[in-house]
């Protein structure tokens, strides 16, 4: 059994970050910023207790489509999905993902760099797991990654776990299972990188990132898993997506080949076999978190939740 002093230890990133304190608390070597507001607000109506969000890094649909992906299938068979969602401009990692964790495009919130630059410091607007503290700070917050760069999402005192294990899903996936069955977190974001690195090393639609895929389907069944073993399974909501897409071995253009994505929601009160016809940007994300979980969405937010994938109105 795992618990929270344990996974304190686990946590320090492996060869990415020279040092790193978790449970709230600052990266080393990043300006501090002030931490999130502690103080519970009004409540909303709550659809689900837990929300995870799950990221294809370089997940083109069309390159999807022809992997090896039956854990992702049966859960958008289950569920409600498009395959031509879009995501921000510039199309990269950093700035994608940001927008997808904090409900505002990059002229908003202004992170258009994509490496870990410690002088950079945190992103300046709040995330959604800085929302989920300010609304109750009882809300358990996770982030599993790949990539040192989401260290520029690490608010202070908005993460009860944040970990960088190393690069590779399997990895990744399996100490997010960990946690998942023993805190039951009520909003988690996993991160798969695999399939962005055979991008760039062999190029989008070959055959090496079609097996990258493969590979992290296998991981997302790891997170499936885990999150029926806790116990949570008709409580929680899994949004699958990925930050771009790419061609050749790049990506970060205007074009369809980097921009579309794929958005697929799966659990409490979606809808079976049904197929997104609405437009989703990959900041409907952060909005379908927060609503689903019953936190007020802001008003500077650009992402709106993505309610016809549900059955009925959050209760």
């Amino acid at each position: 059994m795992i618990n929270r002093r344990t996974f304190a230890h686990l946590l320090v990133p492996h060869l990415f970050v020279p040092r790193l304190l978790v449970l709230g608390t600052t990266l080393a070597g990043i300006a501090a910023v002030p931490a999130c507001a502690q103080t519970k607000i009004s409540s909303a109506p709550r659809l689900a207790e837990h929300v995870f969000i799950v990221s294809f890094d370089g997940g083109k649909p069309a390159v999807m489509k022809i992997s090896k992906m039956p854990t992702l299938t049966k859960m958008k068979d289950e569920g409600a999905g498009t395959f031509e969602a879009r995501t921000v401009f510039p199309s990269i990692t950093l700035v994608s993902h940001t927008s997808m964790l904090i409900g505002v495009g990059p002229a908003k919130h202004k992170t258009l760099w994509n490496e870990w630059i410690p002088a950079n410091g945190m992103v300046p607007v709040p995330t959604i797991f800085s929302l989920a503290k300010k609304k109750d700070k009882t809300l358990t917050t996770a982030m599993f990654v790949g990539k040192q760069k989401f260290a520029h999402l690490f608010l202070p005192g908005s993460l009860d776990a944040f970990s960088m294990p190393g690069y590779g899903c399997r990895t990744v996936a399996h100490q997010a299972a960990d946690y998942i069955q023993q805190e039951k977190p009520n909003l988690c974001f996993i991160h798969f990188a695999d399939s962005d690195g055979a991008g760039h090393q062999f190029g989008w639609g070959t055959p090496e990132q079609i097996k990258a895929f493969g590979d992290e389907d296998d991981a997302l069944a790891v997170v499936w898993n885990a999150i029926k073993k806790a116990g949570i399974e008709k409580t929680s909501l899994v949004i699958l997506t990925a930050d771009h897409g790419g061609h050749a071995k790049t990506h970060g253009s205007a074009s369809d080949e980097d921009m579309v994505i794929p958005w697929v929601v799966w659990g409490a009160g979606v809808r079976k076999n049904y197929t997104i016809t609405a437009p989703v940007t990959t900041y409907d994300s952060a909005a379908t978190a927060l609503w689903a979980l019953g936190i007020p969405i802001p008003a500077e937010f650009d992402g709106k939740p993505v309610t016809s994938a549900f059955t009925t109105s959050a209760k």
